[in-house]
């Protein structure tokens, strides 16, 4: 739906202060029907990204496509049509306090010189689809803040766009509404088919709705991908970071030392995938080596709907037992700590000391 060929954003330099390149050589590509999620931290270039794909910034260099057609060459008047097909939401909102829900609303449909009943047909529609119908009357001010964004997305929706561009649309809001707008924009995606490139700066909300994620540092996308093998997998260490922000991590430093406290077993971290059978395994390989085991640490989340973490384990058992169930070939990917009963310094494949 959406491509990006080696697209350059540099901003000349004013005065004293050099020209500064904001998106460095950037290629992308978003499938139709896709939610695709640019995070960064602040200037990583997420936002200019973002509004180069309806050119509200031209690119310096590079080609920018949506559905086909090129829009990086066309004139301010050649746009128009394809910025209809590009809706926006916003981190502030952008009402008009002045208007009402219905009229911030229709309020695009009007400018574009639709006639009167086909912009109250799509405007009513809109709203009813964010569940605003009964506040149609009601101003700005008289919302909260997850009302409000819900009227920023009906008035995208009223254009009846292809691709929906959200810039930090949740980072405004508190915990509880930002899910209730997240599952707004999921139901955007699944149920009008429309492809949506949201940008944020919390891995939770790529976690939550995306599908694949790009990962940008200084201008760059870093590391890109389905989200599962990106939260799974982290090539980047800004990537990384964002995993470890909403993920467990596997116990390290000063916590494992406490863990090893009070618990003198042997200590190791079981990886959980979607696709791999250890859990599924995990007893019939305890019992067969004779271990016992209590639970310690670990935490194991949903990525796009499939479990991804980890747990840690404290084994029970003789050094000899522990050292058997740790050769097992099943166990690749099983981190052990060292300690305990596991001290002989004799580890399986894929068992490997922290």
């Amino acid at each position: 739906m959406i491509e990006l060929r080696n697209v350059t954003k540099t901003f000349p330099g004013s005065g004293k202060s050099a020209p500064f390149t904001a998106v460095d050589d950037v290629s992308l590509t978003v499938p139709r029907g896709s939610v695709f999620g640019v995070i960064g931290h602040s200037g990583a270039g997420k936002s200019t990204l973002l509004r180069l794909i309806n050119q509200l910034e031209r690119p310096t260099s590079g080609s920018v496509l949506v559905d086909g057609q090129e829009l990086s060459g066309l004139s301010e008047r050649g746009l128009r049509p394809h910025r209809r097909g590009i809706g926006m939401v916003f981190q502030q909102f952008n009402l008009f306090n002045s208007r009402t829900v219905y009229g911030n609303t229709a309020y695009p449909l009007k400018l574009a010189g639709l006639p009167r009943a086909e912009v109250r047909q799509r405007a009513e529609e809109a709203l009813r689809f964010v569940g605003l119908a009964d506040l149609a009357r009601r101003h700005p001010e008289q919302l909260s803040g997850g009302q409000r964004q819900r009227v920023g997305i009906a008035r995208a929706l009223a254009a009846s766009p292809k691709v929906l561009l959200s810039d930090e649309a949740t980072s405004a809001l508190d915990p509880e509404t930002t899910g209730e707008v997240l599952a707004l924009l999921k139901r955007v995606n699944e149920e009008l088919g429309i492809t949506i490139v949201l940008i944020t700066h919390e891995m939770d909300v790529i976690r939550r709705i995306c599908d694949r994620v790009a990962v940008m540092d200084g201008g760059r996308v870093v590391e890109s991908g389905e989200v599962y093998e990106v939260f799974a997998n982290p090539q980047h260490s800004t990537t990384a970071a964002f995993v470890r922000s909403v993920l467990p991590e596997r116990p390290a430093g000063a916590t494992l030392e406490r863990l090893r406290e009070r618990h003198p077993g042997a200590l190791v971290t079981v990886p959980f995938r979607h696709d791999g059978d250890l859990g599924r395994e995990l007893s019939r390989l305890l019992r067969r080596y004779g271990l016992d085991f209590s639970l310690v640490s670990g935490g194991i989340s949903e990525v796009g709907q499939r479990p991804l973490g980890s747990v840690t384990l404290e084994l029970h058992g003789t050094q000899a037992e522990v050292a058997a169930f740790l050769a097992d070939p099943q166990l690749a990917g099983v981190v052990a700590d060292g300690s305990g009963a596991q001290d002989s310094g004799t580890h399986g494949s894929g068992a490997v000391a922290a």
